[in-house]
This record gives C-alpha cells, structure tokens and sequence, in this order.
C-alpha cells in the first residue's frame, strides 16, 4: 500500500457483450484520474493531497468473472474505493461481496431498481433508476402525439433491468389516463423474431417500446420494415448511445430514446468541471465522442471526490455517511441519495430524439 496514493478498483467489461458499454465506463473514470491528479490529488487529511490510481480487470460480461475480479480487489490489491462494473446483472453479483467487506460500491453502471430493494448498506447509486428511464414519454406522447395512445413495451425478461423500465412506463401511463400499455416479455434469438412481428400485428400498437440488450434492439430495430403500419413512434432505450445512429443509419430516425446526460446542459454550482471541459477532455485523451455512460462514470468520480472532501477520510462507513449527506451538482446532473437505500433520487432522465446523425433534447416535464 503506497500512502500517497488512493487506489480505486473495478471489475469492467471490456470483452463480451457489454465491451463498448464498459469501454466507455473505463474511459470516464480514467479521465477521472487525469483530472484529480492534474489537481494534485484529493485532500484526505489534514490537507494532505493523495493522488488516485486506479486498477481494473476484465470480467467479459461474466458473472463468474466479475465476482472473481472483485474479490482479488479487496482481497489482494486491498483497494482503498470499490467501483462498480457494468450492467445491472453484474452489479448485482458483486454488491454483496461488498456488503462482506463493508465496502462501499459506487455504482455507476447498474440502474435496475432491484439492486436498491435488498436492505445492501454499502451501495450508492450515481445514475437514475431503470424506472424512470421513459417515465416521461407518455406525457410527452399525451402533449406532443395525443392521438397515439396504445403502447406496446417490448422487454427483456433475463435480468430485471428491462422489467423495470416496462414498470416506470406502465405507472406513468396510468395517470395520463388516455393510454393503455401493453407489457410483452421478450427473450428471442437474434435471428428469429417471427414471434415477436406476430404479437405486435396482434396488438397493432400505435407506439413501439424496446427496453431490452443493446444488440437485442439493433436486431429488433432491423425488422421495423416489418411491423405494422400503424406504428407511428419507436423508442429505444438503446437509442441513448451514439452508437445506436451509427449501427442503424436512418433507421434511428426519429427514434426517441432516454439518456442520463447530454452535451451542453448547465446546473448551478457544480463541483467539478463543466460539461464543455468533459466533453472537450473526453475527445482528446480518448479520440471519440463520450456517450452518457463514459459521463455517468466521470461524475461517479467526482462525487466519491466530495464525499472523500467531506469525511477527510477513506473510511468506508464514514464514506457512506458523507454520500448520504452529499446534495450537490455535477456537470452530470443532481446528485442525492435515500440515505437508508442508496438509490438515486434527484438526477433526472432526459427524453431524446435522433434527427439524422445527431440528438436532441426534448422538453419533457418532471415526473
């Protein structure tokens, strides 16, 4: 252990089906790292600046190997912070080798509301939940589309990321009164949706929800020609990552999608840098753009930071009081916890909307 030194550990996907999801979490907090240090590092005590290091290890999109991985964190590499992996399921998996070792794990990569539902003391989430993800595009639908009012969620049943998502809608739903929601669990093989085009000429939505694996919606997305003619509106949470445009082309058209932050919003009285400074630094350490994941990660960082500021310490139970504590701004957004879940509470989900190669920002009320 170097005393000079904070050393923050994580198990990310960098191989596997969440590689480019994880990619871009790694990135945030790399970029992390580089600004901290640039600083001089964080005062822990006494004024005191340690710089940060982080170590990380590939866990594939394994369960298996991202239980492995965090174990070998504390257990060998004895990390002062716990970061999260990608992924709800992977989340999942390893908060409860944190909660054996009273570390806390600053999630910024797993939004299912089921992680938040098992009594876990030592998780904080960073981002929104799965539930809120399109809480607002039925009253985007009832002011925008009136006329569209039957809407069929298609969502994935392995895991319960996607079941929250469906559960967020269906809520909102009901208190827009004039819309009826269709639920469809969906666990398909990419190369046969056959099934699926049957339910949804069966249901004949006018509104079409994907919430699901990102490849899984691409594969959905690549039978729209298919579905019936009565679909005038699509939304996809996969929608909310670049990479959605650059795999479909104009297939993304006017798809509506939620994402956790975008370039150019402002809040008052930020810690940390501003929105143009990530979106600039991200472009130059890395050679691409950031996605709300890479942003999410970045602001994971910098609330750890206030919360090490605030406890002049890492300690881990005096870490997770200062995060129950902590209302602050970030470039990203609120930050503020349930002191007694963790679960994220005031950072908003924004509504957007491909328009040919890039998004837009929809107005969309508090929900």
């Amino acid at each position: 252990m170097n005393a000079s030194e904070i050393t923050a550990g994580l198990s990310i996907s960098l191989s596997g089906k969440f590689h480019f999801q994880g990619q871009q979490a790694l990135q945030g907090l790399l970029l992390w790292q580089s600004y901290i240090n640039a600083q001089g590092g964080i005062a822990v005590q006494h004024g005191d600046k340690r710089s940060v290091r982080l170590i990380w290890y590939d866990d594939r999109s394994q369960i298996s190997c991202a239980r492995k991985n965090v174990f070998r964190l504390v257990r060998e590499d004895q990390i002062d912070i716990l970061l999260g992996p990608y992924s709800s399921g992977l989340t999942m998996a390893v908060v409860e080798i944190a909660e054996e070792y009273k570390k806390v794990l600053w999630n910024h990569g797993g939004s299912s509301d089921e992680l938040f539902s098992h009594g876990w003391r030592y998780l904080v989430g960073i981002t929104s939940p799965a539930s809120d993800y399109l809480r607002a595009l039925p009253h985007w639908l009832a002011e925008e589309s009136p006329a569209l009012r039957r809407i069929c969620v298609l969502y994935s049943d392995r895991g319960t990321f996607g079941r929250q998502v469906a559960r967020g809608i269906l809520e909102s739903a009901a208190a827009v009164a004039r819309q009826s929601v269709e639920l469809v669990p969906i666990n398909l093989p990419l190369e046969n949706h056959d099934i699926l085009l049957r339910t949804l000429f069966d249901i004949g939505p006018e509104v079409v929800v994907l919430a699901g694996r990102f490849q899984d919606e691409l594969g959905i997305m690549r039978t729209r020609h298919r579905w019936p003619s009565r679909v005038s509106a699509v939304a996809a949470v996969a929608a909310g990552v670049r990479a959605f445009s650059a795999e479909l082309a104009q297939m993304a058209d006017g798809v509506l999608a939620p994402s956790q932050w975008e370039p150019g919003m402002t809040f008052p009285n930020i810690a940390g840098p501003t929105s143009d400074w990530f979106w600039d630094s991200f472009q130059r350490q890395f050679g691409q753009l950031p996605d709300y994941i890479a942003a999410g990660s970045f602001a994971a960082g910098l609330v750890l930071t206030e919360c090490i500021r605030h406890a002049a310490s890492l300690d881990d139970e005096k870490l997770r009081n200062a995060a129950s504590d902590l209302d602050c701004n970030t470039f990203y957004g609120r930050f503020r916890i349930d002191a007694r879940t963790g679960i994220q509470t005031e950072h908003r989900v924004l509504l957007i909307r491909w328009q040919g190669d890039h998004k837009i920002v929809l107005p969309s009320r508090p929900t």
